[in-house]
């Protein structure tokens, strides 16, 4: 062991490092996009295919839980093939993969290229972390993850401006096809720059831990699919929610059972017994949740709530990638000077007070109102994600990277689909009480409420031809009224869960060590 951890730490690229992590870049980036880029496109599949919205949302969480089951197989396919082989075949399939979403006749055909696209994208991530964390040492690696950190934050959040261009200019097939020939390219610079260090070559003799494999889908399918679809079957007034949810809890315990005892584990869970690590991915799953959650509403609530289109719904959260680019540039220019904990508490603050600016808005809004809360939390995102991911991982062996940030990256995938899938409950159920709410004005003793009904009903009565229709449709219009309202201030409270969810985390920066080894 002695020599595997010397060999890890002594070994240094051949080539220029930086062109070594070009094709990881692009790859994740091209991964990272594709998380988000069909978020504004979702009406357009739903049409295209006769589909309700709640199952076209299954076009996300596809591609998000195929992700979550390979994600722990990182490991054995990097020790099976070797890093630089599994990398680039990962790529081609998520390029044929994307292909497939293009050509896609049916709901059912898609999501399972989705699905399919989940599976060949999901090494990406993770193996760039791994291979900025070990090409570079000391500020070199500093600003490798400045650049990783920038790349996974941005990329989500161009995602719906591209997909909302795209899809109002050409059509949304177009948004899986421009995948095509970046991965291709990506493939070509990966073959020529990317090099394996000697413990992540192909290794002879590595088994695949199938009864792990096969508890692991016993765990998330059920999983995905309760928190999809529980809240159209009222949860568990559904038996078949139940029987899910039991099927699902065992497959976890069983799951996490097996990694303990099984020689050779899809992921090794030594890693949780670093506190940095532990404490870590816990923020980062909750912080990740937040962001895709985010990602996946805002765009509806600016075109179901506001008008905007799908073009127009994407530029508005523009200002975050801007937010993002700033916040790394302060990070790039100040360097060591601030702590990481100081970045990663700003970086909270920035979160929570982006989310509850947005937990403030109503139907009279102008666009500053949407684009400054947005660049606040695009700031906030890279104050947090970079110090983070980066204090996470410092206290670790280099040969414990791939699997420490294949099991962070499954995690935070896990956090991001559930977020995706519950913040439609959220709403749903914020909906209800705030109608509750309201309703209990709407009655004849209120003067407001007697008032703008006979002003609605006055207006009305040349439409309506006699004082009780246009008593009616006075009474309609009231109603749809007070369903907009009561929507509005159910996407309000969720953003303000948001900000709270942000605002608890500040403590746990101070859990969190390795300052002067990750300044180093």
């Amino acid at each position: 062991m002695s020599g595997t951890v010397e060999k890890a730490e002594e070994w240094k690229p051949s080539g220029n490092p930086w062109l070594l992590i070009l094709p990881v870049m692009l790859a994740t980036f091209m991964y990272a996009l594709d998380e988000t880029v069909a978020n504004v496109a979702l009406p357009h599949i739903a049409g295209t295919y006769s589909v309700s919205s709640q199952e076209s949302i299954w076009v996300l969480t596809s591609y998000l839980m195929a992700s979550s089951i390979v994600i722990p197989m990182i490991d054995f396919f990097c020790k099976f093939l070797g890093r630089k082989n599994f990398f680039m075949l990962g790529v081609f399939v998520f390029t044929i993969a994307s292909f497939l979403c293009g050509i896609s006749t049916s709901i059912g055909m898609i999501v399972v290229a989705r699905a399919l696209q989940g599976f060949g994208g999901a090494c990406l991530m993770p193996m760039a972390q791994s291979v900025c964390m070990e090409t570079f040492t000391g500020e070199a690696r500093n600003k490798a993850m400045a650049v990783f950190g920038l790349v996974v934050i941005v990329a989500p959040i161009l995602g719906p401006v591209m997909g909302g261009w795209i899809t109002e200019n050409w059509s949304w097939p177009y948004i899986f096809f421009i995948n095509v020939p970046v991965g291709f390219i990506c493939i070509a610079l990966a073959k020529k720059f990317l090099e394996d260090p000697p413990y992540a070559r192909k290794q002879q003799n590595v088994h695949l831990d199938k009864s792990g494999f096969l508890w692991l889908c016993i765990w998330l399918i059920p999983l995905q699919i309760v928190f999809d679809k529980g809240n159209d079957a009222d949860w568990f007034n559904a038996p078949w929610i139940c029987w899910l949810s039991v099927i699902a809890l065992t497959g976890a315990v069983l799951f996490f059972i097996s990694q303990v005892k099984h020689k050779n584990p899809l992921v090794k869970l030594d890693v949780f017994k670093d506190s940095n690590y532990l404490c870590g991915t816990g923020m980062l799953i909750l912080i990740n949740a937040v962001l895709l959650a985010s990602l996946a509403i805002l765009p509806q609530l600016l075109q179901y709530m506001l008008g905007y289109d799908s073009f127009l719904s994407g530029l508005a959260i523009m200002p975050r990638g801007l937010g993002a680019f700033t916040a790394l540039m302060i990070f790039g220019g100040l360097g060591g000077k601030i702590s990481y904990k100081t970045y990663g508490i700003i970086g909270l603050l920035c979160l929570g007070t982006g989310g509850w600016m947005l937990g403030m808005l109503n139907l009279q809004i102008n666009p500053m109102n949407i684009a400054i809360p947005n660049f606040v939390f695009g700031v906030g995102l890279v104050f947090t994600m970079m110090p983070i991911t980066t204090l996470s991982c410092i206290t670790l062996r280099n040969e414990q990277m791939t699997n420490a940030s294949g099991l962070q990256n499954l995690l935070k995938t896990i956090g991001g689909a559930i977020g995706t899938s519950l913040v439609a409950t959220m709403i749903s159920r914020f909906s209800q009480v705030h109608q509750h709410g309201l309703v209990k004005s709407m009655n004849e003793l209120n003067p407001n409420f007697a008032e703008r009904i006979n002003m609605y009903a006055n207006s009305l009565i040349h439409q309506a031809g006699d004082m009780m229709n246009s008593t009616y449709l006075a009474g309609k219009m009231l109603y749809n009224q007070l369903i907009q309202q009561s929507t509005l201030c159910a996407y309000m409270t969720t953003f303000k869960v948001f900000a709270v969810a942000c605002f608890i985390l500040i403590p746990f920066m101070f859990l969190l060590k390795g300052e002067q080894k990750a300044k180093n």
